[in-house]
């Protein structure tokens, strides 16, 4: 546990031997008086949130791989070897200025016939009977969860690039790391709130109300709240039970929705806590009037049953709308997010090319691939699936990674 004179570390992981928990997806708490360092997470009780601006002081440039990226795209990049089909550049981003080597569509495969969606079998059920797409949202968190991965070093332009083109694909909400995490979250936050995307604009805190205050005057449009519930990260992160966080979460509901401003309230590490109790806590905040409840697999640990049995206990007890988070070290980020649909949440976070902390998280286009079958209509009618790859190339770039070889792939029929 870091203290006031012990700075946190630039990257700590979700949980230790001896059950203590350090910076996950969702959250290290600290002391208010202590240093934050450059890969913290989602919330802190008593400390500040997460940012890795702080590494680069003023956020004009950053340096990744020895380069630096105050210009987002000098690099050459590699095209996935599926790219065989040289679409019209006129198709492209004329409006997204130069990219290098970036085509305007994605990874291609075989195209699939009306015939191939919708069915396994010929006296099979649509897939699209299990999923309702029309009350489904992605919270794209590229900006937030993103900033964990370890080469993660936005600066202030390079955020306004992602944003924007997130915006142009169609995400319906762009997530921010917190505002009171460092002063350059914050002005990159206002940033950001004033460009006039369409998309609606999120920052992440602590239930803690001096963050609320901060984001509540960054104009953002909602604030995911979250606070550790799992017995490990109730003893040894933050030291609070239950009946604390209920009154915490209470407080700063009431303060937000006086605001006017969408509000979800999030248990960190809420798969692996006492899910009878995240039901009690998660009614509470329902009746306060929390928009949705997010439930988090911070140690990315669930499996898909468990996903199913757990979202649909809590489809049954609560009317708010719920958002999912969940983390890829067993590779079932996607496979989870899928039956989270199946069993009634209504949101799905997710990143661009899955980067965040450790293995990341549901990666926009793996989400994408799995629902263009479930319901195509209303896929290729909500969003622009020509600009998934140009999104993919320009984070990969800016991170300075490849795009995977076995990156998923969209059929050119996907996109007509």
């Amino acid at each position: 546990m870091a203290t006031a004179n012990n700075p946190i570390s630039h990257h700590t992981s979700h949980t230790m031997g001896n059950g203590a928990s350090s910076s996950s997806c969702c959250g290290i708490h600290g002391d208010a008086s202590h240093p934050i360092g450059h890969h913290t997470s989602h919330t802190m009780e008593n400390g500040a949130g997460s940012s890795n601006n702080g590494a680069h002081g003023d956020g004009a440039t950053s340096c990744v791989n020895g380069h630096n990226q105050g210009d987002v795209l000098d690099a050459p990049l590699m095209s996935p070897a599926t790219d065989f089909f040289n679409w019209n550049m006129e198709h492209n981003e004329a409006d997204q200025g130069p990219l290098t080597d970036v085509s305007p569509c994605s990874s291609v495969s075989r195209d699939i016939d009306d015939s191939d969606v919708g069915t396994t079998t010929s006296d099979a059920t649509p897939m699209s009977s299990v999923v309702n797409l029309a009350n489904f949202s992605i919270i794209d968190s590229t900006l937030r969860e993103g900033e964990q991965f370890i080469t993660a070093y936005f600066n202030i332009a390079q955020k306004i690039r992602i944003a924007q083109g997130l915006d142009d694909f169609g995400v319906d909400y762009i997530e921010l790391t917190s505002p009171a995490a460092s002063e350059q979250s914050r002005a990159d936050c206002e940033a950001i709130c004033k460009l006039g995307l369409r998309a609606k604009v999120l920052c992440h805190i602590r239930c803690n109300m001096d963050d609320a205050r901060i984001a509540v005057q960054t104009g953002v449009d909602g604030i995911n709240m979250c606070i550790g519930t799992s017995s490990q990260l109730m003893k040894h992160s933050h030291g609070k039970d239950m009946a604390y966080i209920s009154a915490k979460a209470q407080e700063v509901i009431e303060y937000v929705k006086s605001k006017n401003i969408e509000i979800r309230f999030s248990g960190e590490d809420s798969f692996r806590s006492d899910f009878s109790e995240i039901l009690k806590l998660y009614s509470l905040v329902d009746r306060l009037g929390a928009d949705r409840v997010g439930i988090a697999d911070t140690v990315g640990g669930a499996t898909p049953i468990e996903v199913y049995d757990k979202i649909d206990a809590l489809r049954k007890a609560v009317s708010c709308d719920i958002e999912t988070h969940f983390h890829n070290d067993t590779g079932c980020a996607i496979a989870n997010a899928f039956v989270a649909l199946e069993a009634g949440a209504t949101h799905i976070d997710t990143t661009v090319l899955g980067i965040g902390e450790r293995n990341g998280i549901t990666p926009l286009g793996g989400l994408m691939a799995c629902l263009i079958p479930t319901d195509r209509k209303f896929a290729l009618s909500k969003y622009r699936l020509e600009k998934l790859n140009y999104l993919e190339k320009l984070v990969a770039q800016i991170v300075g990674v490849e795009i995977p070889f076995n990156n998923f792939t969209l059929s050119l029929k996907d996109m007509e």
